[in-house]
């Protein structure tokens, strides 16, 4: 009994030791939180890094376009990037309700992207199903003033009722405007 005991801690110890020596996780988990005029918005999603694959990611033979939705991107890595909110929102052009939502990017044209707010929930990034869209929305699209390494949302709140939900990696930066309703 000792033995097995023995052994099993012993495992577990190789175990853990393996996994610090990986060091840190690719995409790690990050959540950004904000409020617009009184509303709660948090956004939790994986944070991938470019890896020097800038110029690589985006565009037809870019490394996304690998992905089996392609053009519609998850907006990180891993599990699906989910928005929750704890008010009546306008993103863009959109009506969103209280509640938790994925979020996906269309990004057919790397110069012209738009967000899109899927009422399905609790999914892998990958697994997409258009007919569960709440709809869809432009973004304002510029160039980071360098590139951005690991992969951030960012809720800015422009005060009176509005502001910006900022999707930036790469040299692409994406923002759609956001007000209370």
């Amino acid at each position: 009994m000792m033995k097995r005991f023995f052994a099993l801690c012993s495992g577990l110890l190789l175990a853990a030791a393996v996994l610090q020596a990986q060091g840190p996780a690719a995409s790690p988990a990050e959540t950004a939180t904000g409020t617009i005029g009184g509303k709660s918005i948090t956004i939790h999603y994986n944070s991938p890094r470019v890896h020097g694959r800038e110029g690589k990611l985006f565009g037809p033979g870019g490394r996304i376009s690998h992905d089996p939705h392609y053009p519609v991107w998850r907006g990180g890595a891993n599990a699906a990037t989910t928005l929750q909110t704890d008010g009546h929102l306008k993103i863009g052009g959109l009506s969103v309700a209280p509640g938790t939502y994925t979020l996906f990017v269309d990004i057919s044209d790397p110069d012209h992207w738009k967000l899109i707010v899927n009422k399905q929930t609790g999914e892998w990034g990958l697994a997409y199903d258009k007919s569960q869209d709440l709809g869809q929305t432009d973004m304002t699209m510029s160039k980071p003033a360098s590139m951005v390494e690991d992969l951030k949302y960012t809720i800015t709140d422009n005060g009176g009722g509005k502001g910006s939900i900022t999707l930036a990696w790469e040299d692409h930066a994406a923002s759609v405007p956001v007000s209370a309703e």
